[in-house]
């Protein structure tokens, strides 16, 4: 009887393998569409298109202004999140206007309502350079009055949004990018993309088992590298907050929601860190912070809109985001690194 019963309950093994080569199948030919690997099967992200600048050059055609320019920002995204931070840090909420997108299946970012005659961001990609068939990606920093596109680097764009707008700013003295720390907030930059705002992607959009287990190996590594410095130092260069805290924020923020688990980055949760955990509750504490992150658009877009990684499209429920005012007790650290 129970033999007959288990016959009756499970596929054959001929239909387990036929099913496994045509899901693999279609899992690659949707990761190859959703994120390009190189031959070893490693995510490689392709650069931004729009690299134009805000700035007071006298034959510059987007030079600052309040009521001029505006942010197209997926509450999702972790890099048009950036944009959102350092908007709220520096006081630009009245100088600098926000319109949301949302993933869509296709790949497609689809507008809350529509704008400039445009219901998608490639009909606004478009609209700025006609028969544009480039990537359709945010965030975006669009001119109003020139009906252009600026800049869709969220690095590029977060620099500006620190320098160019002081004077519309409610927070000017705030300054992300100090000249005196350039140096290192760069440094630390071009390692946390690398290993961690980009690594979490290589983990996750990873093809072969070895892309994975590299990305993996990096990733953890320079994050327990990060505790490490966290331990003497209240912020990555010292006791005042800069764009390199703005670029891992937004990362951490996602981290145990998405990554840990979506993108089998499951080594660590970043709230077993004493140093990161407690860091990642400092920064969401910061005046502002907390009003650019909406955790539940973080899972509605990851788990919802990545099928060839969640095919059941199924949310879970947690975590509790009101583990992140908490406290943190990092104010101790202040003058004790230069």
């Amino acid at each position: 009887f129970n033999r007959i019963v288990k016959n009756k309950s499970l596929p054959s093994s001929v239909t387990v393998k036929l099913g496994k080569f045509v899901w693999t199948s279609m899992w690659q030919l949707m990761m190859s569409k959703l994120a390009p690997p190189d031959r070893t099967g490693a995510y490689i992200r392709p650069s931004s298109s729009f690299r134009n600048f805000v700035s007071t050059a006298p034959d510059n055609p987007h030079q600052p202004a309040t009521a001029r320019y505006r942010l197209f920002v997926g509450t999702g995204c972790p890099w048009a999140h950036r944009t959102l931070v350092t908007r709220a840090l520096k006081g630009l909420e009245d100088a600098i206007a926000v319109s949301i997108v949302y993933p869509s299946e296709g790949g497609l970012w689809v507008m809350e309502s529509e704008t400039f005659g445009c219901n998608t961001m490639r009909e606004l990609y478009q609209l700025a350079l006609p028969g544009y068939q480039g990537r359709c990606t945010v965030p975006v920093l669009w001119d109003d009055s020139q009906r252009a596109i600026v800049n869709n680097e969220s690095s590029e764009i977060i620099v500006m949004l620190n320098s160019e707008f002081n004077e519309f700013a409610s927070n000017s003295d705030m300054d992300l990018y100090p000249l005196d720390l350039r140096s290192q907030i760069d440094e630390w930059n071009e390692k946390i993309y690398q290993s961690v705002n980009n690594g979490v992607y290589r983990c996750g959009f990873a093809q072969t088992q070895a892309a994975y287990d590299s990305a993996c190996s990096e990733l953890f590594a320079i994050l327990d590298e990060i505790d490490r410095s966290l331990s003497m130092s209240r912020y990555l260069c010292g006791d005042r907050v800069t764009l390199a805290d703005v670029r891992l924020f937004t990362t951490l923020f996602r981290f145990d929601a998405v990554y840990y688990s979506l993108f089998k980055c499951n080594v660590r949760r970043i709230q077993d860190y004493e140093h990161l955990g407690a860091y990642l509750r400092d920064l969401y504490q910061l005046p502002g912070v907390a009003g650019t992150c909406d955790l539940e658009a973080v899972k509605r877009d990851y788990y919802g809109n990545l099928f060839p990684l969640n095919p059941g499209c199924i949310i879970p429920a947690g975590p509790d985001v009101g583990n992140l005012l908490k406290s943190h007790d990092r104010a101790k650290l202040i003058n004790r690194v230069s």
